[in-house]
Formats: C-alpha cells, sequence, structure tokens
C-alpha cells in the first residue's frame, strides 16, 4: 500500500462543509505511455491518493466535494481500447469525502498534481497513470527491424576471419536506417490554435504528421517515430526525450500558427537560436509554445536534472548549423505548396528544438487563424500536400548530408 498526500492535511478541515464545490468537469485522456484522469473545479482540490493491489486500482478521496452529474458521467468516458484503466467507480459523499476507485488493468506508477487556473481552465487535479515497466521506443524501433531481418547463417560459413566481421559492421553501419522523429504539437488538454471554424490544431498537425509518416516509412531507408499517435498530452522535454531515446537523426516538430490578425499567412520553419529571435513575430510565437505545458498540464516539480542540463547547455553550434541547413530544404519544400511567411528559416527558444545531438526544426504548416488556409489545414488532400512537401525537403537533405554512421 502507498499512500501520496498533499500538504492539505485533511484534520485541518472545517467541521462545516457549506464551501464544498462540484466537479466542473472530469476527462479521461487514454495513451500508450499514460492515460490522465483530470477533475476541474472552481477551487482547489484537496485530496488523498492510495495504490492497491490484489486487485489493482487507485483509490482517490476528494475532500469537500459534492456529487455531480460530470463525476457521474466520468465512468462512461473509460474506453475499452484504455491500456491501464478497466473502469472507474464513483462513491457516494461521506464525512465530507468523496471517493473515485479507478480499477486498473496493469500496475501503475501515478502521479498527481494541481493545476492554477489558465486560459479557459479552472484548478485542475490530474492524476497520470505511467506503467510500472513502460515499452523503450528504441527497443520498440529496433524489435520491429528485427522481425524484418533474416537470421544468421549457420554451418561451415558461419565463422568468418575477423577483418572481414569487421568490414560487415562497417557496411551495415553505414547503411543504417536513417530516424526520424515527428512531433504533432500540442494534443489532449492543449488544443493549440483555434481556427474561425473551429478547427484544433491538435488535430490537423496529427492527420499531417501521420500523413508524412506513412510517407518517409515507404521508404526502405528510413524509419519514423512519432512522439504521439493519438489525442494526448506529451510534455515538452518529454518530446526530446523521446527522440534522444530513439538516437534520431532528426526532430520534426508541426504545427499550424495563429496571429492576432486573421490577414497573416503563410508557412514557416524554425531552428533553435542560442541568443535570441530573429524577429519579433518569431519571439511570440517562442513563448507561446514554449507555455504548452501549462495548458496541457505537467507537473512542473518532477523535473529531470539531466535533462535539464543538457537543455540548459549551449554548445550546440553543430546542431543549429544542421538545422538551418534541413530547414532549408523543408522550406523550399513547403514553397511548392503554400506561401511562405518568410523567405529564410527563422531561430527562436522554441524548447522542443534544444535537444543538443539532433538537428530540430518546427513546422509552421500554415496560420489556422487566416480563413483561407483554415481551409487548406481542414482538407485531407491538403494535408497529403503539407506531408509531401515536408518529406522531400527531408529526402533532399539526408541525400546531400547523409547521417554519420553508427555501430
Amino acid at each position: 500500500m502507498r499512500w501520496l498526500l498533499l500538504p492539505a492535511a485533511y484534520g485541518a478541515l472545517p467541521s462545516a462543509w457549506a464551501s464544498a464545490s462540484k466537479i466542473a468537469s472530469a476527462r479521461v485522456w487514454p495513451a500508450n505511455d499514460y492515460t490522465r484522469v483530470i477533475f476541474e473545479s472552481s477551487m482547489p482540490i484537496e485530496h488523498q491518493l492510495v495504490v492497491l493491489a490484489d486487485p489493482q486500482r487507485v483509490v482517490l478521496d476528494l475532500a469537500r466535494v459534492d456529487a455531480s452529474p460530470a463525476l457521474d458521467d466520468l465512468a462512461s468516458h473509460v474506453q475499452p481500447t484504455d491500456p491501464y484503466i478497466a473502469r472507474i467507480r464513483i462513491g457516494t459523499p461521506a464525512g465530507g469525502f468523496l471517493r473515485v476507485v479507478l480499477d486498473l488493468k496493469t500496475e501503475v506508477r501515478p502521479q498527481v498534481f494541481s493545476l492554477p487556473p489558465v486560459a479557459e481552465y479552472g484548478h485542475r487535479l490530474v492524476v497520470d497513470l505511467y506503467p510500472v515497466h513502460p515499452v523503450d521506443p528504441l527497443m520498440a524501433l529496433l524489435q520491429g527491424e528485427s522481425m524484418q531481418t533474416p537470421p544468421a547463417s549457420s554451418g561451415k560459413h558461419a565463422v568468418r576471419p575477423a577483418h572481414d566481421e569487421r568490414k560487415q559492421a562497417q557496411a551495415k553501419a553505414s547503411a543504417r536506417r536513417i530516424t526520424v522523429a515527428i512531433d504533432p504539437g500540442h494534443g489532449g488538454e492543449d488544443p493549440g490554435a483555434i481556427g474561425r471554424r473551429g478547427t484544433y490544431e491538435k488535430n490537423v498537425v496529427l492527420a499531417i504528421g501521420r500523413k508524412l509518416s506513412h510517407m518517409l516509412t515507404s521508404d526502405a531507408r528510413m524509419r519514423v517515430m512519432m512522439t504521439r499517435n493519438d489525442d494526448f498530452y506529451v510534455p515538452l522535454a518529454e518530446r526530446v526525450r523521446k527522440a534522444r531515446r530513439v538516437e534520431a537523426d532528426l526532430f520534426v516538430s508541426i504545427h499550424a500558427d495563429a496571429f492576432r490578425e486573421p490577414s497573416a499567412r503563410g508557412s514557416s520553419v524554425f531552428a533553435l537560436s542560442e541568443h535570441g529571435a530573429t524577429s519579433a513575430a518569431a519571439r511570440w510565437l517562442a513563448q507561446k509554445e514554449n507555455a504548452a505545458d501549462l495548458i496541457g498540464g505537467v507537473d512542473l516539480g518532477a523535473r529531470d536534472p539531466v535533462l535539464a542540463r543538457t537543455l540548459l547547455d549551449l554548445s550546440q553550434t553543430a546542431q543549429i548549423s544542421d538545422s538551418l541547413k534541413v530547414g532549408q530544404e523543408v522550406l523550399e519544400g513547403i514553397g511548392t505548396h503554400n506561401a511562405l511567411h518568410k523567405g529564410s528559416v527563422e531561430q527562436a527558444g522554441f524548447a522542443v528544438l534544444k535537444a543538443p545531438d539532433i538537428p530540430s526544426i518546427l513546422v509552421e504548416t500554415a496560420f489556422i487563424s487566416n480563413p483561407d488556409e483554415e481551409l487548406k489545414l481542414r482538407s485531407p488532400k491538403q494535408q497529403q500536400r503539407f506531408a509531401e512537401s515536408i518529406a522531400e525537403g527531408i529526402e533532399r537533405y539526408f541525400a546531400q548530408s547523409p547521417p554519420l554512421a553508427r555501430a
């Protein structure tokens, strides 16, 4: 049994419960990486969480919370395909507490944290259910490749001289597959920009990312890892971690721009800047994108000191140089399909571009705030053309700058 407590002590709760609040909204976001359960209220939610085994379940006691239609409806949001939650049970308020039980399909490692109001959201209590034994993305890629690799030969020819083995290893390394990390922006709680017709950035960039992935993997020389392949939020630092775990040769973050004026239009490509943004618009955009964790919801107290030092490392001259090269190729490619906002790659301090050892670009496919370009982003045919133009730029870059061989 394991207890996770918030600083608020139940012994200090008042005897009168006139200030009890109702849950205005309750949501479930399932994904392969983790499942997120969110309770939203007009006031902070004091709580207590315990993990129980035999059977596996998470018990969450909410203090000073009354029953509400949103809570009653929460159980219906659990999908049969959810990898972690089998069902949700809501108890009857008693003694000032309301109990929520998450019946699990497997052992999990929960993280629980509170988020202050931001954008259109009120106070949120977030419960993230991570698997105790997560699937490593690099192993998943390697296992997928091994299923297509013929077994080693046996018999009298199986043993070869050491120098032949070295030559084979070098040839295999030089002919290795190129790994591209595709990062559809936003997701889950964070819709990104919203067009006048109600188009969500998170949906259109996921559609373009999937089409780009299909296009690149049709080339036997390439393989793809997507930071998200469904509608859930991935913290900005975790997107970088995923790319580094699969030893990606390129990181491509896909977005759909927005601006205060609907007349703004055109595609853009960004690389990291060590010293500042190349324009006021680039600085504004980077600040907006870097604030995504506040909306998507991430436990800001759970910092990885190793990653933090990595992201603060400014010795990224080679990475930025390569990012500008691939960015220019992608910009020229996307310029064949859509007008360009600027004719050159811009630079700004985007958090997702800070992997020190991976060329990284952020593609703003079009302005979702522009009515004409919003229509383009909504069209599957136009999404395919965006993906094709990005893929062409990536292929031209690797034709000119093949990645270094790895053993």
